[in-house]
Order: structure tokens, then sequence, then C-alpha cells
């Protein structure tokens, strides 16, 4: 079984084990062993699935068919193993709209009812693995989705790893001056480290006019050093952190509502990610941009709920919902 879904314009195809090993990819039995012997299947199962057949690329359509593979079920009941597969073959830790996908994907095989659990197998040094990720079935706003608990969120570099970087004030609370940015953009000055299982710097700008577009990230003046600060060694310098960061920017519209733009790390730009719009949300509340409660994010893919929990004047918890559909 392979199929292609979309999450806010964030496309992931959701491929079996057994539908790799049909291709004649040497995927081993378990999740956790196919996490450490990434190089002997990751980049053939991409050029499988995800690969553009001869004369099928549309005009401006990117490089690949979706933004990654989301390999699995290994089992047949929760908790459920996959591996989160970025188009250039490395892993990553965990993503919202991949695993809100992947939730449908077990409720269209009718393997997931009301809630499960979902363990994401990865090969990152910097955080164990697996990830774990709670999921719960709920209907907001009259739309039938997925609730995600992504736990409590980690600030400043220690929790990405980061090196190198200059401290800087918002607000009262202490930012991060990453000179890989500044020097693409000077208005690019102050950004929060963020951890939601995976690593996030989120710049937080004043005007629109410092949102960079996804048209824009693609163009190789500007892409190449997004790419070079992204990713990780050899794709990118892994500047400041070694094993890579994914990039958002951030901009307040109004009370509980922060526009934002994505360059994911092994991806580049993208419509939307979960959790970097989570990420988003966590920066926004520790500057005092917004509340907790339910805070919405923006991107070109489409908003975010995003629900934030306080406790004791530090975030408890964050969930994210979304919703997924079977794409052509």
């Amino acid at each position: 079984m392979a199929q292609r879904y979309d999450a806010r314009g964030n496309i992931y195809i959701v491929v079996a084990p057994d539908a790799l090993r049909r291709q004649g990819i040497n995927l081993p039995e378990h999740a956790s062993d196919a996490a450490q012997h990434r190089e002997t299947w990751a980049l053939a199962a991409i050029e499988a699935f995800c690969t553009w057949a001869p004369g099928t690329q549309p005009p401006g359509a990117k490089d690949h068919r979706s933004d990654g593979l989301l390999v699995g079920p290994f089992q047949t009941a929760s908790p459920f193993d996959l591996l989160i597969v970025n188009t250039d073959g490395t892993f990553a830790e965990r993503s919202g709209n991949g695993l809100t996908i992947f939730s449908q994907a077990l409720s269209d095989q009718g393997l997931l009812d009301e809630s499960c659990e979902l363990r994401v197998h990865h090969d990152k040094a910097d955080t164990p693995s697996p990830g774990q990720t709670s999921v719960k079935a709920a209907v907001v706003d009259g739309v039938k989705g997925f609730w995600l608990d992504l736990g409590r969120p980690g600030f400043g570099p220690t929790a990405v790893s980061a090196h190198g970087v200059e401290t800087v004030m918002l607000n009262g609370r202490e930012l991060s001056h990453v000179s890989q940015l500044s020097a693409l953009n000077d208005a690019w000055s102050r950004s929060q480290f963020a951890r939601v299982g995976n690593p996030h710097c989120v710049t937080l700008v004043d005007s629109a006019v410092a949102l960079p577009s996804n048209e824009l990230m693609r163009e190789a003046a500007l892409g190449e050093g997004l790419t070079r600060i992204a990713y990780a060694m050899p794709s990118g310098a892994g500047k400041p952190c070694p094993a890579g960061i994914n990039l958002q920017w951030a901009m307040r519209l109004s009370e509980g509502h922060i526009e934002a733009r994505v360059f994911e790390r092994g991806e580049g730009p993208t419509a939307s990610s979960g959790t970097s719009a989570t990420a988003v949300a966590c920066a926004a509340w520790r500057v005092g941009w917004v509340s907790a409660g339910e805070v919405k994010v923006t991107m070109p893919g489409g908003t975010a709920p995003i629900l934030l929990e306080e406790e004791g004047g530090e975030l408890s918890r964050v969930s994210l919902f979304g919703t997924a559909r079977m794409s052509d």
C-alpha cells in the first residue's frame, strides 16, 4: 500500500513496509533497525515512491511528488511505529502534519478508532528515539481531525544543540541572534530556538516585508544560504546546529493569531508544517505576543489551531489539531 495524502498543503506518501520490500528495497523488519541502517534503503525508497515519472512533473512543481515518506505501520495495533523520511533521504524526529496524515491513514485502514500512540524512530543523536506522540480523534468547528499531544516544549540554544549564537532581549525574554540568518537579511536578528520533539529556529519579525515567500526561498540567492543553515553536513553547513534546524519566520497579526513561513531541514520551503506552527506559537507565547489557550498560526497552506497550556508561568503542554485527506 502506498497512498498520497495532503494536510494543509503538506504532502506525504504513506507506504507500508511490505510495499517497500516488494520494490526490492532492503527495509529491515523492525523500525528501530531501519532507523539505524538508513543508508541501505532510504534514498532508494524516495526514488521509488517520490520521484516524478518522466514527463509528469507539472510546470513549477517541486522536485518531488511529496514532502517525504511516512513508512509504517510496523504493527496492527497501537502503539504504531513509523519513520519519517525527507526527500533528501534523512529522517525527521517528528512532523505534525506527517503524524496527522499517518493518523488519517490508520483510520482509513480501520486501525485507529478514538486514540493511539505513535512512535517515530530516527537516527539523531541529540534526542531520544523513538519519539512518542499521543493522538486523539476530535471534531473542531465541525471538522473531523486529530489532536496531537506534543508535550512540553524546550527553549533556547541548548534545547536544539545550537552553538556560537549571541543573546538578545525582547520583552524581557532572552532570544538568540543567529549571525548566519542576519547576514541574509538584517531584519532577521531575533530568533527563538524551540524543540517540540524536533528542533526549530523561529525568527520574529515586525512586518510582512520581512516574511520570505516560498518563491523567494526557492531562488538560488536565498535558498542556498538557507540550506547552509538548515541542513546538516554534507548537504548544508550544520551551523549553528550540527544536526540541522527547521527555520520559521513569524509576525503577529492580531490577538492569538500569527502569520508564518517555513523552510524545513531536509526539504526546503513548504506550504505548511505542523511542528513548525507549534514552534511558532510557543515562540510567540515566550515573548508575550500571545497568551496560553488557542492560538492560530497561518501559513501559505492554511491555518493550524494550536492549544498552549500554561502552569506556573511556563508552558506545560502544547497540542496541534490537524486534518488530512487523500490526494491524487
